[in-house]
């Protein structure tokens, strides 16, 4: 019998609903905020009240491009965390009222979670999926992680940052340089036209598996306001060139651990997930690797990459297999649970 799972995402600035049949993605809908460009990041209350505004239409919409009737749903699921606590609400109070008068399941589902069990989504035919165990590299504005995966929810988290993630370094970075936000892009953006070997960063030497970004992005800044003493037109000169440099030093950082968390744990089954898995400079190096290393490599597509509801439909689906339901009484969180 097949299961329909309607997934809700609103952990950040996107509102978002996919429907699954399975693992099939029937429907995946996703609500930007342009409001928070003028600011230059995210404005916690003024992302919650726009959820509010979008909500609604987006889960019809999703429901209505699925082709399904709402009665027809198995199950709820929802991102419970981590996020901005005011956008969780939005979600998860939606979800409730929705599955408590469909009277059908509720799953909650832990966000960073759901970005690797993104790679079990179907919506082509004959879609390579990861077997178990293998490594994930999850990085974005908020997170930079390598995950152990033994089964969909038996993660171990091997290496991680000790300060800032991979993607907020983008962000700084772009910032300093007076990028448009969302700045990450934008430098991905630049970076194609720029020589890489440009500028030296210098990276930093963490033990073991875990990140550091908080180093990179003073050194960026010091390194910038140094040369703009010198030449006041310094970045719009060479826009290009530092950020394709600043977006190869942050991909060299990844990477690096990510090959020494493959050879100690012996898995050549790679995977990357979240916001920066988007970017084309760690697309290239990942392949570049599994030709160089004998990788078997998992890329997401791009509309999988960045927040989205089909992510937490997956994970909703895994859980309603298992029946893993949730009660009315679940709150949201704003940082990950600790596996």
């Amino acid at each position: 019998m097949s299961v329909y799972i309607l997934g809700i995402e609103s952990s950040c600035d996107d509102t978002s609903a996919a429907v699954l049949n399975d693992t099939l993605v029937l429907s995946n809908v996703i609500a930007n905020q342009q409001i928070h460009e003028k600011f230059g990041g995210v404005v916690p209350e003024l992302a919650s009240r726009a959820h509010q505004q979008n909500i609604i239409p987006v889960i019809d919409t999703a429901i209505h491009d699925a082709n399904i009737n709402k009665n027809s749903l198995s199950a709820i699921a929802f991102t419970r965390g981590p996020g901005l606590l005011g956008s969780l609400l939005v979600g998860s109070s939606f979800a409730k009222a929705f599955a408590l008068t469909l009277n059908i399941p509720l799953i909650e589902v832990d966000h960073m979670e759901a970005h690797i069990l993104a790679h079990f989504l179907q919506d082509e035919e004959n879609k390579k999926v990861p077997t178990f165990p293998f490594l994930c590299l999850t990085v974005s504005g908020g997170h930079t992680q390598i995950v152990k995966v033994t089964d969909y929810f038996e993660m171990e988290i091997i290496g991680k940052t000790i300060d800032d993630a991979a993607g907020e370094a983008f962000d700084k970075a772009a910032k300093i340089m007076s990028l448009p936000y969302p700045g990450g892009p934008m430098i991905d953006r630049f970076a194609k036209t720029g020589n890489p070997n440009a500028f030296q960063f210098s990276e930093p030497r963490i033990p073991a598996l875990d990140y550091s970004f908080s180093g990179l992005k003073t050194s960026i800044l010091y390194f910038l306001r140094d040369q703009l003493k010198k030449d006041t037109s310094f970045i719009e000169k060479n826009k290009s060139d530092l950020c394709a440099s600043i977006q190869a030093t942050i991909v060299s950082i990844l990477m690096k651990k990510l090959i020494m968390a493959s050879i100690q744990t012996g898995i050549k089954s790679i995977a990357i997930a979240g916001g920066v898995s988007a970017n084309s400079g760690l697309r290239q190096a990942m392949l570049d690797a599994s030709i160089k290393y004998n990788w078997e490599i998992f890329i997401p597509k791009l509309s999988y990459s960045t927040d989205n509801a089909a992510m937490i439909a997956a994970a909703g689906y895994f859980k309603f297999k298992l029946g893993k339901f949730a009660g009315q009484n679940q709150v949201p969180y704003a940082r990950q649970s600790s596996r």
